[in-house]
């Protein structure tokens, strides 16, 4: 019997007015994405203007507010389904996609470009992207290890890069002040200046994450039984973990190349999905591909609005929008136990 199997057979019903639920709230986010910022309009009003009346004033200001607002749903969404991923391979309840090193060999190599060659804005996102690869392959090859690849060798061995990497970080731009102003801004993670050519850009590698990931979903609820019962199932788990890391590694470098190492959405999703649907990865993958956005566009309008005229980043707002989320799952969760 798989993971997802022990759920009551009363639950679908229940799982689909909660997709349903989160995808109205997506809806809205979007909505007050779009209408607020320095210059508020009224939802009716973004509404008339996205269906294209209203006056040219309204329609230029959202359509100006639409790239970003994309961001905010691609990078949400690939950051809370890469959360679901590295917990589920590696059985962490406290992983997110910074365990297996995504994070800081973007940052990295990030650091290492603008040093060495100078590169900054847009170019940004294509220094990011290999630094990330290289992290994830090398956090594989360390925890493989003689017998391959267990959830407590993997989780080490992250630790491990993270830490020389970080080392080699802080030595960089403690050393060359121009790098630290540059690495400074794009290390808090942000949305402002959304650009739909870089969007395109990392399109294609979050979308070949998401497919990943959603093979990957059912075979996940045999590992969360245990490698030896998901074995003893068939299931391959050494093909899983590789999936696994696979999906979780191009979906997390898409959204930090775009945005930044933006933390928390990877961490605090996958529980408050798991409070609402159970431990079925069938269900916690679409809901985590709603629910991700919600919280990161909810995030970003806080940024907006409570600092207005300036802003606050929105990778310095997740973590005050979703410690509340998360405590209010993780309690549900005691209390269902």
């Amino acid at each position: 019997m798989r993971a997802g199997d022990e759920e009551p057979r009363s639950r679908p019903s229940r799982r689909v007015l909660v997709l349903v639920g989160g995808v109205l709230l997506l809806g809205l986010a979007v909505l007050v994405g779009l209408a607020l910022g320095s210059n508020p309009i009224p939802l009716p009003e973004v509404i008339n203007a996205l269906a294209g009346g209203g006056d040219a004033y309204t329609r230029t200001v959202v359509e100006s507010r639409i790239p970003r607002t994309l961001q905010g749903l691609l990078v949400g969404a690939c950051l809370a389904l890469s959360g679901v991923i590295v917990q589920g391979i590696t059985r962490n309840p406290l992983g997110d996609p910074g365990l297996l090193g995504v994070n800081i060999g973007a940052s990295a190599s990030v650091v290492t470009t603008t040093a060495f060659f100078g590169l900054g804005g847009i170019a940004t996102i294509w220094a990011a992207l290999p630094g990330a690869f290289l992290a994830v392959v090398v956090v594989y090859l360390i925890g493989s290890g003689r017998g391959g690849a267990t959830p407590v060798r993997l989780v080490l061995a992250g630790a491990v890069v993270s830490a020389v990497l970080s080392a080699y970080i802080r030595a960089m731009t403690l050393s060359l002040p121009e790098v630290f102003g540059s690495y400074r801004y794009w290390v808090v993670g942000s949305l402002a200046g959304g650009d739909m050519d870089a969007l395109l850009g990392v399109l294609p590698f979050a979308a070949a994450g998401l497919v990943l990931a959603v093979l990957t979903a059912s075979p996940l609820n045999a590992l969360a039984l245990g490698d030896t019962a998901a074995a003893t199932l068939g299931a391959n788990t050494t093909a899983i973990r590789i999936g696994g890391m696979l999906s979780a590694t191009l979906l997390c470098a898409a959204a930090t190349a775009s945005a930044g190492p933006i933390a928390f959405i990877g961490l605090a999703v996958p529980h408050i999905v798991r409070a609402l649907v159970g431990s079925d990865h069938r269900w916690q993958v679409p809901l985590s591909l709603v629910l991700g956005p919600v919280l990161l566009l909810t995030a970003d309008v806080l940024g907006r609005v409570i600092a207005r005229p300036q802003e606050i980043m929105v990778g310095v707002v997740t973590a005050f929008v979703g410690a509340p989320a998360l405590l209010l799952a993780v309690r549900r969760m005691r209390g269902g136990t």
